[in-house]
């Protein structure tokens, strides 16, 4: 892969975040009902920030579980590469609940597709909003983000990179030409 640019730098991930924590708690009337699941691996990572932003808005931290949607990908045709289902790590009930499911990259839709499947294994949530670091478009499913840090229109040439601190020792978003 080739490096074209780096779109966000970490101070304009901190804005995106800050901004998104306050769209959450506006559309939501509050945060009494709100859970974060982030899917893994970096989404799980967005997630933890965004409740922490939330919490240093309104003093109330909210609950993040961690969402493996490896065995609900449709893309795994072969026996050989379905993964071990892997239970979710969801440290509350869903049922009756407004999750944010937070991702870094919206692309295709089959990964939020995937998400959601796994989530109604676990229960019924009152309502579900996506919440994305980066919509780069491209989408074969009709799924919209509800919030959204940036929107980079790309080719499918393109590859976007979220790295961040907890992952990968820094905080950047970049584009590279496959």
């Amino acid at each position: 892969m080739e490096f074209k640019a780096e779109i966000m730098d970490e101070a304009s991930i901190n804005r995106s975040l800050i901004r998104i924590s306050h769209e959450i708690i506006e559309r939501n009337k509050g945060i009494d009902n709100v859970y974060l699941v982030g899917i893994k691996t970096r989404g799980v990572t967005l997630a933890k920030m965004i409740s922490e932003k939330i919490f240093s808005i309104e003093g109330k931290k909210l609950q993040v579980g961690e969402l493996d949607i490896n065995h609900y990908r449709d893309d795994l045709t072969e026996a050989h590469e379905i993964p071990e289902a892997s239970p979710p790590l969801l440290p509350f009930d869903i049922t009756g609940k407004d999750l944010i499911l937070v991702d870094d990259v919206l692309f295709s839709g089959r990964t939020v597709r995937a998400a959601i499947e796994a989530i109604f294994t676990q229960g019924r949530p009152s309502s579900i909003q996506l919440a994305i670091l980066v919509d780069r478009g491209h989408r074969e499913l009709p799924f919209r983000a509800d919030f959204v840090g940036k929107n980079v229109p790309t080719s499918t040439q393109e590859h976007i990179a979220v790295l961040l601190p907890e992952n990968d020792g820094l905080t950047s978003v970049k584009l590279y030409k496959l």
